[in-house]
């Protein structure tokens, strides 16, 4: 039986001088946003943002320099996303693309594909969406029904692919195709394509969500062409490389981060009353942050070590995102107050707008049911 592996971790000297170069440049350029602005942080879209990252050399960071990348560890890129989340920096426009669009490429996709995208990306100019998710298939990728038919130099595309975040602002998605059907195996016939946002027949509608943003969409394919050269990886590898790039998408600290600015609120609202009764709570809550963070990092250390990480980064998921639903439901049980969407204070604002959205982060990177089905198998128990 497989046992989980949470080594811990220390941080390189580099990795720390990075925080504090990180830390500067963010305390310059978020000094007048709102807190409820910054909230919303790996969800907020700002693309002058991004590109002022990209300038910084902070986007790529991992990636090889004849890419646009810098050839630096994964433990100073981790510094990089810690510091961006706990500030609440809106990275929502590159972050698909550094943290898994750019590393499927490098790891399936075509030189002529890294050339074209990867430098771009890593200037922070070039945004990525994630086409998997479909109507009526919930979180069970092998029933993913929109076809790609092989037609003369590349594929017709017809489908629908649901969920996706901000697609009416991103110029490409990495999609998961059905190139074949084969009844008794789902997970064959699956192929990922690069697709051109801007290609005739695809249509993008916004959904708006409880908190009144559009950041997830619904993209229609209508008899789409994609190239060729757009197909990722071979035809019919797909299921193993679109669960490759879910072990990134679960890897980074936003899958325990997402709630902390409210945390953070929670201290200065408790400082400002001169009430100390929840401090032994509040402790709890920052000593299981610390936890969490501990794993994270060591999930860090193993793709530092060109390890594998896809189960203990989905444990620091599940985990994660039961720490994040939980805040705001400790924050009224610690607190009160009412959740305000607009004319409260940074506490009432930021509890009312994750109130809203808190739900979600169990969906996202994979449901609760399919994240412990993952971790059953990895350790042998399905």
């Amino acid at each position: 039986m497989q046992e989980f592996r949470f080594d811990l971790c220390t941080l390189p000297p580099e990795a720390e001088a990075l925080r504090k170069e990180v830390r500067a440049f963010l305390a310059d350029e978020l000094k007048d946003m709102p807190a409820v602005t910054r909230a919303q942080t790996w969800m907020g879209f700002d693309a002058e943002f991004s590109r002022k990252v990209g300038e910084k050399g902070w986007i790529g960071l991992t990636w090889p320099k004849k890419y646009g990348g810098h050839e630096r560890s994964a433990f100073e890129r981790y510094v990089v996303l810690e510091e961006m989340l706990a500030a609440g920096a809106p990275v929502g426009a590159h972050w698909i693309a550094d943290r898994q669009s750019g590393p499927l490429l490098l790891n399936f996709g075509t030189e002529e594909q890294r050339q074209m995208l990867l430098p771009e990306i890593a200037k922070g100019t070039c945004f990525f969406c994630i086409g998997m998710s479909e109507p009526d298939s919930g979180s069970d990728l092998a029933a993913t029904r929109t076809r790609a038919e092989k037609v003369e130099g590349g594929y017709k595309v017809n489908g629908t692919k649901l969920w996706t975040s901000n697609a009416h602002k991103a110029h490409y998605m990495i999609a998961l195709f059905r190139t074949h059907f084969d009844p008794d195996n789902k997970h064959a016939g699956l192929t990922q394509f690069l697709v051109d946002l801007k290609t005739p027949g695809i249509t993008i509608r916004p959904i708006t969500d409880l908190a009144g943003n559009a950041h997830f969409n619904e993209v229609v394919f209508e008899d789409a062409f994609v190239p060729d050269n757009m197909l990722v990886g071979s035809e019919g590898s797909g299921w193993g490389q679109v669960t490759a790039e879910l072990a990134y998408e679960r890897s980074g600290p936003e899958r325990y981060l997402s709630s902390y600015l409210l945390l953070q609120e929670m201290v200065g609202e408790l400082k400002a009353r001169g009430d100390s009764s929840a401090d032994a709570e509040i402790g709890r809550l920052i000593a299981e942050l610390v936890t969490l963070r501990q794993m994270s990092l060591s999930v860090a250390g193993m793709l530092e070590a060109g390890e594998n990480p896809a189960l203990e980064a989905s444990v620091v998921k599940d985990l994660g995102a039961i720490y994040e639903q939980g805040l705001p439901v400790k924050a009224h049980e610690l607190l009160g107050g009412e959740p305000r969407l607009a004319g409260g204070s940074d506490y009432e604002e930021v509890l009312g707008y994750l109130a809203q959205v808190a739900p979600s982060f169990s969906l996202r990177g994979g449901t609760r049911e399919i994240l412990r089905g993952i971790i059953a198998r990895g350790l042998g128990l399905r």
